[in-house]
């Protein structure tokens, strides 16, 4: 793991806030001039600590209006039967996430939808119909209380 000093971790901070942000106006925010900054942030984006920029979309602006969590327990647990379900899990345009969890359920998706017909689609046809799935529970979003794709990297500086 690269070494991340107190300026690696400033510089990452403003840009989990601010992606589309100059170097010039970086460079300014975390104290280092414009070429020091793009030095910098070449060796994270080369590191791979930096792994993309992207866009944040309001769901509800896209007629995503409604969310869910899905605890998911698979019928057989060998290799190629989590494999088929990870290949599945990564072709469904619904699972924006998917983790795999310890405790009774194997696994959790996080799935974007229009509207419950839309979901009950999703699960009925695809998620219980041929993904080796043998329990589902969902559990839908009422309100979003917080909602952030920064790291918390201030516990880092130490």
């Amino acid at each position: 793991m690269p070494k991340l000093d107190r300026t690696d971790l400033r510089l990452l901070a403003v840009l989990q806030g601010e992606g589309r942000i100059t170097n010039a106006e970086l460079a300014e925010r975390v104290s280092l001039s414009p070429s020091a900054c793009l030095r910098r942030l070449q060796r994270l984006e080369a590191d791979g600590i930096v792994t993309g920029y992207a866009a944040q979309v309001d769901p509800q602006a896209v007629g995503l209006g409604l969310q869910a969590f899905v605890r998911v327990q698979l019928a057989r647990h060998e290799a190629g039967a989590i494999e088929r379900f990870v290949d599945k899990v990564n072709g469904w345009e619904e699972v924006v996430a998917c983790h795999a969890l310890t405790g009774d359920m194997d696994y959790l998706l996080h799935v974007y939808v229009a509207d419950l017909p839309h979901f009950s689609r999703f699960l009925l046809d695809r998620l219980l119909n041929d993904a080796g799935v043998a329990d589902a529970n969902s559990s839908f979003v009422l309100r979003t209380v917080k909602r952030s794709p920064s790291l918390p990297l201030g516990q880092l500086e130490a």
